[in-house]
């Protein structure tokens, strides 16, 4: 693994996801997340859900930004500046609901922002220049191109971010054990993508029509009630 990623998964990286608790908040409010099992529960949902068309998004976006994948033209090579949007659009039609939308592109906008200081990179401004406001899985795989690492290293900190983000969240929410909560991130750990290109991502010339698209309603539901609540302490 690329040891660049290790700052794209870390909570301290300025580029707001901490702001963000996946839909932990909601769950909290509702009565779903109450404690370390319940927590564990949504984790492990979440993760296979929305973590995992993360991942394969992530991973397919590096994939793109590294010129060895086919794009709309149906040739190859370092992906044309027009391309971008299309890729985004793909993102934009796994993601039903508009509040998560919305989330996604200002951490996607805010990562891209941070990335373009890091790791300066042709590719980082040409999503720039194409999609201001990327969803955050595109986002995440181009900078992991940029900081020289490789797609499946792109999924692994789409994954975790899918789940270190709403731990963290729980544990000032609830005041959990913080120790505890780790023990569950660590239990999860092993089931992290590892290769997505072989379980979730069709082959690189295949369209991006026919990458993952599981849908996770409940976190949909979470997500549009959190966006009309008056009295709210994450963003999403």
């Amino acid at each position: 693994m690329n040891a660049a990623i290790l700052l794209l998964t870390d909570s301290r990286l300025p580029a707001g996801g901490h702001a963000h608790s996946g839909g932990v908040e909601q769950a909290v409010t509702s009565g779903a997340v109450h404690d370390v099992p319940s927590l564990g529960s949504f984790l492990r949902g979440r993760l296979h859900t929305a973590g995992a068309v993360a991942a394969a998004l992530a991973a397919a976006s590096c994939a793109f930004a590294s010129g060895t994948t086919a794009f709309a033209s149906g040739t190859t090579g370092a992906p044309p500046a027009w391309a971008w949007a299309g890729l985004d659009a793909e993102v934009d039609a796994r993601t039903a609901s508009p509040a998560q939308r919305a989330a996604s592109r200002v951490q996607g906008r805010l990562l891209l922002r941070v990335a373009r200081r890091l790791w300066p990179s042709p590719v980082l401004e040409e999503l720039a220049g194409a999609v201001p406001s990327p969803h955050h899985p595109l986002a995440l795989g181009a900078a992991a191109h940029a900081a020289g690492a490789a797609p499946e290293d792109a999924a692994l900190a789409a994954a975790y971010h899918a789940i270190s983000g709403p731990a963290t969240a729980a544990v000032r929410l609830l005041g959990l054990d913080p120790v505890a909560v780790h023990r569950l991130l660590a239990d999860l750990s092993r089931e992290l993508p590892t290769a997505p290109g072989e379980r979730d991502c069709p082959p690189s010339a295949a369209p991006w029509a026919d990458l993952p698209a599981h849908s996770a309603p409940a976190l949909d539901l979470l997500a549009e009630r959190h966006a009309l609540a008056q009295v709210r302490l994450f963003v999403s």
